[in-house]
């Protein structure tokens, strides 16, 4: 499977889940997950889309293990996110004791995103464009 569609099966998936948090809060009335559910969006549906939309257009699969290693890194850092944010914000465990769950996650998606960032620079430096 290519980096394009794995990232939009990742994106469409991490959308069915955010839109079946915010419809579990509207149900339910407790609107706690808030946080979580906007991180689920942002980061696990916009942010993959983009970057399924980037691989399509502009990366194609030049650098796999590059593009490997990014995938794997923005996937760990958004589901560690989601877990921590969850436990959080459902007074599950002490915030606290997630402190460094988030932290790392915070630093495994922005680590990501440089990761992209590299990719695109490179891809662009060297000439390289997704076949039309």
């Amino acid at each position: 499977m290519t980096f394009d569609r794995k990232y939009l099966t990742w994106a469409l998936a991490y959308a069915i889940a955010g839109m079946s948090l915010g419809i579990f809060m509207a149900v339910s009335h407790n609107h706690a997950q808030h946080p979580t559910h906007a991180h689920i969006n942002l980061v696990g549906f916009v942010a993959s889309f983009v970057y399924a939309v980037v691989h399509r257009l502009w990366l194609g699969e030049g650098a796999p293990r590059l593009a490997k290693a990014q995938f794997i890194v923005h996937q760990t850092g958004a589901l560690v996110m989601f877990a921590g944010l969850f436990m959080l914000f459902g007074n599950f465990v002490p915030e606290a004791q997630l402190e460094p769950m988030l932290a790392f996650s915070s630093i495994a998606v922005l680590l990501g995103a440089v990761l992209m960032l590299f990719m695109v620079f490179r891809a662009n430096t060297a000439g390289h464009r997704a076949p039309a």
